[in-house]
C-alpha cells in the first residue's frame, strides 16, 4: 500500500464515483480505477460496491477509510513539522466548533488566524460534542471546542470557560413569563426539547433531576442547537441553553430565559486535542490563540 493509492481510494469513497474522483485528482479513470483495484488485491478485500449509479463501500471499505483519513492526516503533520523548523508555522489546521460556539467565535478567530499565521491554512467544522470527539479520537480534525467532555486518556483537555445554562421558552405577551429564576424540579413539569442520548446536556438534566427523583418530560429530541432554538421560539416547548446560543439565534426576539436554581446550572466550554498524536508547532500555535481569543469573545457575549 502506498500513499497515492489511500488517496485514490479515499477521494472515490468520499465522493461515491469513480468519474468525478478521477475528475478532482486530475487523473485518467482508467488509470485511478488500476490504482484502487492494486490495493484491493494486496489487501485481497474487496472496498467497493459498483453500480450504474457510483459506489459504495463494502464494510472492509469502510473500516480502510477510518484509517486511512488518519494515515493522510498523520503524513501531513509529519510533513508541516519538517517545514515548521524553519521559521512561521505552515500547513494545515482543522478544528471543530460546536453550532452554537462556531457561530459566535468563528468570525474573530478567523481574522485573528489569518493576521498570525497568514501562510498556514485553517479548516472549520461544525458538530455536537459528541461527533467532535469522534473525529478528534479519530483524527479528522486536530483541535475541537467542546461542551462538557468526558475524561479520555485519549485527549488532552483544558477547560476554558464556563457558561449558566438557562431555561428558554417563547416570549408571549398575554402569558405569564417563566418564573425567573427557576428551580430545577419545576422543569421536569415542562415538556422540554433536547438532544438525543448520549448528548453531554442531555445526560447532565437526567442526572440532576434523578438526584431529586425526578425524570425530564422530552417532547421531541432534536440533535441541533439552532433548531431547538427555533423550536422554542414558535412555542413547541422549553429547551436548556447558553446564552450565546442564544445571542446568535434569528430568533432570540421571541425568546424568554430564566436562571435555573436548586442547583445552578453550568456547562463547561474546554479545548481538546489528541494526547495519541503528536502536535504540529500550528496545531500548539492554534491552541494558544484560542486561548487569547475566547475571554475577549466572553465579554461581548456577557
Amino acid at each position: 500500500m502506498d500513499l497515492r493509492q489511500l488517496e485514490c481510494f479515499i477521494y472515490v469513497a468520499e465522493l461515491g464515483s469513480f468519474t468525478q474522483a478521477a475528475t478532482v485528482l486530475g487523473v485518467g479513470q482508467p488509470a485511478l480505477s488500476r490504482q484502487v483495484r492494486r490495493l484491493e488485491v494486496e489487501l485481497r478485500q474487496t472496498l467497493f460496491y459498483r453500480n450504474g449509479r457510483g459506489v459504495s463501500l463494502t464494510e472492509s471499505g469502510k473500516r480502510l477509510l477510518a484509517h486511512g483519513r488518519t494515515i493522510q492526516m498523520q503524513f501531513e503533520h509529519a510533513r508541516q513539522d519538517v517545514e515548521d523548523s524553519r521559521g512561521s508555522p505552515l500547513g494545515r489546521v482543522t478544528i471543530g466548533f460546536p453550532y452554537a460556539v462556531g457561530r459566535a467565535l468563528c468570525a474573530p478567530f478567523v481574522k485573528a488566524f489569518r493576521l498570525r499565521y497568514p501562510k498556514a491554512n485553517l479548516c472549520i467544522t461544525e458538530g455536537l460534542t459528541i461527533h467532535l470527539y469522534e473525529w478528534l479520537l479519530s483524527g479528522r480534525i486536530d483541535i475541537a471546542l467542546l461542551h462538557d467532555p468526558v475524561p479520555s486518556a485519549s485527549l488532552d483537555i483544558k477547560p476554558l470557560r464556563e457558561d449558566e445554562l438557562l431555561l428558554l421558552g417563547r416570549r408571549e405577551p398575554w402569558q405569564a413569563a417563566i418564573a425567573n429564576p427557576i428551580p430545577m424540579r419545576n422543569i421536569a413539569e415542562l415538556p422540554l426539547i433536547m438532544p438525543s442520548r448520549p448528548h453531554s446536556l442531555r445526560m447532565m438534566v437526567e442526572t440532576r433531576l434523578a438526584n431529586m427523583g425526578l425524570k425530564p418530560n422530552i417532547a421531541l429530541e432534536v440533535d441541533s442547537v439552532a433548531s431547538i432554538v427555533k423550536l422554542v421560539s414558535e412555542g413547541e416547548g422549553y429547551a436548556i441553553a447558553t446564552r450565546h446560543a442564544v445571542a446568535v439565534s434569528d430568533a432570540r426576539d421571541h425568546l424568554q430565559s430564566s436562571r435555573i436554581i436548586a442547583p445552578h446550572m453550568n456547562s463547561v466550554l474546554a479545548l481538546a486535542t489528541s494526547a495519541e498524536r503528536p502536535l504540529t508547532t500550528l496545531v500548539i500555535r492554534t491552541s494558544e490563540l484560542f486561548q487569547e481569543v475566547l475571554p475577549d469573545f466572553a465579554q461581548r457575549d456577557a
